[in-house]
């Protein structure tokens, strides 16, 4: 197991493929916490996905859009179950096929249709632009939607010209009890996990709803927009974070394990090595790293550690000490502190990291290390 997430605790709002995320982070050392923000409806008893299914058949349709592999997949196999499946086959198998990324395109040839068309960048926009470059006066395009409507995408096609047959395979809805998104969201208010992820915008947009329906709307954003990082699987899944001006780590590739590389990269970014008191300092969520060693820390001890490392080698008082636990929902009183200190110096295993200042506080007494040249001290 590689260690480049130990110490951090990240919120996973998946629905599918939570557990592949979930274990891909675990390897890595992280915390996993689990909410997911949706569940996933299969539509092959809906009417309209059998209506527009038998518009594909009775008239078969010039291009076909793929926008997902399990949407795709989801439906070749409700047409299998009304009986209508090798119809359907034979149907777009006359169209041409246009698949937004490899799973959609893997899907597509797993079905023994002709290869499709995919754009690069795996975009809607690319897709897009790419059948908005040839004439499509009089054309019928299905369109595979991925669990939300595509008005965009689709009026751009009707006003080319075409007609456009919206193809619903599954929708997003809430969870059916959502206690452990509520947890999740709770903790992120709280700023007590250091990620969250996210693989689609809808996912975005429900943890936003829900945090605006518990009137913690505010406090959500606050820490979205400072401690808690954002991680989102690619632009499109972004788009509600964004417009809430919520920054994000995004991968080139749109893909889990491109997702769970840049949180690698970003998180320990986030968290800079400390040269203090001849030793190697390194704050992370739930941890600390000391000359290499993890060290696990208490609520308590994490918090204090926190502010003592947003001001490094300043002391920092017994009251502004208080009122960081207090805030973190712990006692609020300067003996509180001392014992607090204490107990995290026995933690971080060198007591001598967490220096007091007799009279006016604590501080971590920078140094600079001989043997460390990656390790800067910073400006006081």
């Amino acid at each position: 197991m590689s260690e480049e997430l130990t110490g951090y605790t990240v919120a996973v709002t998946a629905a599918r493929r939570a557990e592949e995320l979930g274990s891909l982070l675990e390897r890595r050392g992280a915390r996993v916490l689990h909410g997911p923000a949706l569940r996933i409806l299969p539509l092959a008893d809906d009417t309209e996905l059998r209506r527009a299914t038998e518009q594909c058949l009775a008239q078969p349709p010039d291009a076909v859009v793929a926008t997902t592999g399990i949407g795709f997949r989801g439906w070749v196999e409700a047409a299998d179950g009304w009986g209508a499946g090798a119809e359907l086959l034979e149907a777009l198998g006359q169209a041409r096929l246009l698949a937004r990324g490899p799973k959609a395109r893997g899907a597509v040839r797993a079905a023994g249709l002709p290869d499709a068309w995919s754009p690069g960048s795996e975009s809607s926009a690319e897709l897009l632009e790419h059948l908005l470059g040839e004439p499509l006066e009089g054309m019928r395009i299905a369109v595979q939607l991925h669990g939300q409507p595509l008005p965009d995408f689709v009026e751009a096609l009707r006003c080319a010209g075409a007609e456009v047959i919206e193809v619903p395979v599954y929708r997003w809805t809430a969870p059916a009890d959502i206690t452990a998104l509520e947890n999740l969201l709770s903790a992120v208010c709280a700023q007590q996990v250091d990620a969250v992820t996210f693989t689609s915008a809808p996912a975005a947009a429900s943890l936003l709803s829900l945090a605006a329906e518990r009137g913690w709307r505010e406090e959500l954003l606050a820490a979205l927009r400072g401690p808690v990082l954002a991680a989102c699987v690619g632009p499109v899944t972004h788009a509600p974070l964004a417009d809430q001006g919520v920054p994000a780590v995004v991968p080139e590739r749109y893909r889990l394990g491109a997702l769970v590389r840049s949180l690698c990269e970003a998180l320990p970014r986030r968290s800079p090595t400390l040269p203090v008191a001849g030793r190697s300092l390194q704050v992370r969520g739930h941890a600390a790293i000391v000359d290499g060693a993890v060290k696990q820390l208490s609520p308590q001890g994490r918090t204090l550690l926190r502010a003592l490392a947003e001001r490094p080698g300043r002391v920092v008082s017994r009251r502004a000490l208080a009122e960081a636990l207090h805030c973190a929902g712990g006692a609020a009183d300067e003996h509180a502190v001392e014992q607090a200190v204490a107990r995290l110096r026995s933690s971080l295993g060198a007591p001598q990291l967490v220096q007091t200042v007799i009279k006016r506080g604590y501080r971590l007494p920078l140094e600079p290390m001989e043997d460390s040249p990656r390790c800067a001290v910073p400006v006081l």
